[in-house]
């Protein structure tokens, strides 16, 4: 679409990744816990707190403390498995590191101890291993009792310290049974919520695919007017001379003034009839249709315009092939009288009273019924027309056979050149509709060259487009040329400029070439030379090897 996207893509972390943040929090508090308990070792405030009883451990366990908080911070990016051991190893030197602490400044008396809680509150977030997270809980617990016991074995404390000893162990087993499920359903939330904003932006992205993707212009216009979103068939269809990068916010008019018209009868009277329009002078024909894209909401719409071509031209479609079968069926009922006016015709003709006169007029008759005939055939063909039977050509070989056979048939003076430098290139095509093809549009060439300059010739000449796959055909006359006015209607069914024809050979032709996948127009030679020629345009196979043989053969029957 062209605004950027309402979601972001989601980073693809993994549980234990967001671990690791934590685990940094973790070692900037454990970094900052070693110099605060270094302060209050030399703070003249907070001397007599700690480091009481053995001031030489106090310090050197505080500085190695801090020490390893150093290392920690250059080992974050380790890998996963690596950080969970690491995690692990910390947690462990955390708790004898407290403990050599307390036991340096008093034991229970200095509450030091209490950090443990901390520590094992950290271990039971951080540890996804539930078993091993508890067995650094009771580790720390069996640390604060064993120090306990010892500070009351060297009369530093008394019995009645076990009693604050226990109720701490308690305390740290009990946040260790509280934190690990509450970690545990917090870790699946956001794994899930993770899970459903990456649904979401790949849905996102598909839907936009799909929407950028669909021929039909789709656009998203406020109450006002105004245009926030449009798809690329929307821009090519309003706009095609703009980048598809087009600035957003602009007023529907800006586009298309019929089509912002439109759009506020739409709005206003909430009534809409399908009215094709233009764009632009000299551009296709569109037609727009208006849906509310929340009902009753009155805020934004959505536009679909559509190319209307393709709909004239399917209506064409089934007005052609309902007259086809109309004229089929008119052609069968005229087939029977007709046969019975060319018989009496003949009969005619074949009297030796007739006179003069009348035998013209008796030859007139039968003229007009082979006329008339040659149509009701050519409207038959195409109504009774069968599914092509395709088949691989080798071109070159078979245009020379055809044409050979062309003219032994036309029994008369006429001159064919063939120019094919491709002597190995396949087509795929019906060979008998591509003989009816090529015959009727050699009839035509035929007659024109020779109403043009007395002699009846024509050039056939075969080109390749390889990048497209394409081969041209160009069957070229030496004749006039068409006339700009009549060039739109010639492949028409029953336009003749002749005035025995019957106006459908063109028209049989193309019908032919669009059933094997071809297609058949007319293109004047040049400007300079009076000549015009018609022009197929067919499909190669692509496996096909071509190989150039520059020897155009010319073939004359004279």
């Amino acid at each position: 679409m062209n605004r950027t996207a309402i979601l972001t893509k989601p980073e693809a972390h993994s549980p234990s990744h967001q671990n690791l943040a934590l685990f940094r929090v973790y070692v900037g508090y454990r970094s900052l816990l070693s110099v605060v308990l270094l302060i209050m070792l030399v703070s003249p405030n907070t001397r007599q707190l700690v480091g009481t009883l053995n001031p030489a451990l106090y310090t050197t366990v505080a500085l190695a403390y801090l020490a390893t908080s150093i290392p920690l911070v250059g080992s974050l990016s380790t890998r996963l498995n690596q950080s969970q051991k690491l995690m692990v190893l910390v947690f462990l030197v955390d708790i004898v590191a407290i403990t050599l602490l307390s036991d340096s400044s008093g034991g229970m008396i200095s509450g030091l101890p209490v950090l443990l809680v901390i520590t094992v509150a950290a271990s039971a977030v951080l540890i996804s291993n539930r078993t091993l997270a508890t067995l650094i809980a009771a580790i720390g617990v069996m640390a604060i009792l064993l120090d306990t016991v010892w500070l009351i074995l060297h009369d530093v404390l008394d019995s009645s310290s076990l009693f604050p000893a226990g109720i701490l162990g308690l305390l740290i087993f009990g946040v260790t049974l509280i934190v690990q499920p509450i970690a545990h359903r917090l870790g699946r939330a956001e794994e899930l919520a993770r899970n459903r904003a990456s649904d979401l932006y790949s849905l996102q992205r598909l839907n936009e695919q799909i929407v950028q993707h669909m021929q039909t212009g789709i656009l998203l216009v406020n109450n006002e007017g105004v245009v926030r979103i449009m798809n690329k068939a929307a821009i090519g269809l309003l706009a095609p001379e703009r980048p598809v990068t087009v600035e957003q916010g602009r007023q529907l008019a800006d586009y298309c003034p019929e089509l912002a018209y439109q759009f506020e009868h739409w709005k206003n009277s909430g009534v809409h009839r399908a009215k094709p329009f233009t764009v632009a002078q000299g551009t296709l024909p569109v037609i727009a249709n208006f849906r509310e894209l929340q009902p009753n909401a009155n805020q934004e719409a959505l536009v679909f315009v559509e190319d209307y071509t393709p709909v004239t031209q399917y209506a064409q479609s089934l007005k052609l092939n309902s007259l086809g079968r109309l004229t089929a069926s008119i052609a069968h009922e005229i087939r029977n009288p007709l046969g019975a006016i060319s018989h009496a015709a003949q009969l005619l003709q074949e009297s030796q009273d007739l006179s003069p006169p009348d035998r013209r007029m008796a030859d007139i008759i039968q003229s007009h019924c082979e006329r008339v005939n040659q149509i009701v055939e050519s409207v038959m063909q195409i109504s009774r027309r069968e599914p092509p039977k395709p088949q691989y050509l080798m071109l070159a070989p078979w245009l020379t056979e055809f044409v050979g056979e062309y003219l032994n048939a036309l029994n008369r003076p006429a001159e064919v050149a063939i120019d094919c430098h491709y002597k190995e290139l396949l087509v795929e095509f019906d060979p008998e509709n591509l003989q009816r093809v090529f015959a009727n549009l050699l009839d035509n060439a035929l007659r024109h060259s020779k109403l043009a300059t007395g002699r009846e010739t024509a050039r056939i000449e075969v080109d390749l487009d390889s990048s497209l796959h394409q081969c041209h055909v160009d069957i070229i006359d030496a004749g006039s040329g068409v006339p700009s006015a009549d060039q739109a209607k010639l492949f028409e069914p029953f336009f003749t400029t002749m005035a025995e024809g019957s106006g459908m050979g063109l028209y049989l032709c193309k019908e032919l070439c669009e059933i094997n996948n071809a297609d058949l127009y007319h293109e004047p030679t040049s400007a300079l030379v009076p000549a015009s020629g018609i022009c197929l345009i067919k499909s190669v196979q692509k496996r096909s090897r071509v190989r150039l043989d520059n020897d155009p053969k010319c073939i004359d029957r004279r």
